[in-house]
């Protein structure tokens, strides 16, 4: 039993970091904010004004990134558990269950990212934890100890169920 800790700076040395070591895990919890996209092409220096001549102003063009989620849940072993983190700003619920079954998780935690005290920069957090399997759980606004208590929970009760 363990855990592993490693930096990573984008979504693929997150991926990098993730699809070799997950058979070896029997919980996996992807709470990062992974980018959904990434530039379509990295200069290799610094992009001078006088450079952009009759260009103008710089664009930049974006790619997706890929989903290596859907991946881990292509290849889930048996009693493996999976969890997913869906922030989202409308359809909360429906889009995070779409996103469950989707990618074949066990559990999502969707918030809505544009609420008041919610998300990425604040020290609070609401959430519904969804399973693929029982009943939603919702989680008022509360600290983000609370709420990663209570998506371990889940994770405890589910493997319990198993």
């Amino acid at each position: 039993m363990g855990v592993d800790v490693v930096e990573v700076v984008s979504a693929a040395d997150m991926e990098a970091a993730v699809m070799p070591r997950a058979d070896s895990h029997d919980v996996i919890v992807m709470a990062a904010a992974i980018a959904d996209f990434r530039p379509a092409t990295i200069a290799d220096h610094k992009i001078k004004k006088d450079e952009l001549g009759a260009q103008g102003e710089p664009r930049i063009v974006l790619e997706p990134t890929h989903d290596f989620l859907v991946d881990l849940g292509q290849r889930k072993a048996l009693g493996q558990v999976i969890v997913g983190f869906a922030a989202e700003t409308t359809n909360v619920v429906e889009n995070a269950r779409g996103k469950l079954q989707r990618k074949n998780l066990d559990l999502i935690v969707a918030n809505d990212v544009s609420a008041d005290g919610v998300g990425f920069e604040h020290d609070t957090n609401a959430v519904t934890i969804l399973s693929a399997t029982s009943d939603d759980i919702s989680i008022g606004l509360t600290d983000k100890r609370a709420v990663a208590k209570a998506v371990l929970d889940a994770v405890v009760a589910l493997r319990s169920d198993r």
